[in-house]
């Protein structure tokens, strides 16, 4: 991993510590006239994008514990947007699946996030969307579970 100069580094570490709630904010305020909370669209979205997922995978895939994943799911099952089905192989595991009103709830309100964070990225200019997305990609690739295995 390279090492640069270290006072830049620190006002990187403070710039993301003000990015990231911030962020969260803007997040939940642009989620919050669909009249969901940011963790059910997150579920429904992961559901509407990757389809059915036992409640084990949602709560690691969402990064919520399990007794989360079942009140949320609770909650989107009261609201007819989900359904839990019983795994075909394994008595224990609950598949989740969206309805059809969940499945349209979850391309309208991706079509509207999609759209929201297209305008946020709006005021860079190509150039600098072009190196956001490059710097993106350099630090994600520093945070894979398998990218000290090349070095």
């Amino acid at each position: 991993m390279p090492t640069g100069d270290a006072g830049l580094a620190r006002e990187l570490v403070r710039a993301f510590s003000q990015f990231g709630p911030a962020f969260f904010r803007w997040m939940q305020a642009c989620t919050a006239g669909s009249g969901m909370s940011f963790p059910r669209i997150r579920l429904i979205g992961e559901l509407g994008k990757h389809g059915p997922k036992i409640m084990n995978e949602l709560s690691e895939l969402l990064g919520v514990t399990p007794r989360n994943i079942t009140a949320l799911v609770d909650a989107l099952e009261g609201e007819g947007l989900v359904v839990r089905r019983q795994h075909p192989t394994d008595r224990r595991a609950t598949i989740i699946e969206l309805t059809v009103a969940g499945a349209e709830t979850s391309r309208r309100l991706t079509a509207d996030h999609e759209q929201k964070m297209i305008e946020l990225f709006g005021v860079l200019s190509p150039a600098d969307q072009r190196e956001l997305l490059r710097l993106i990609g350099v630090i994600h690739h520093e945070l894979s579970p398998d990218a000290d295995e090349g070095s």
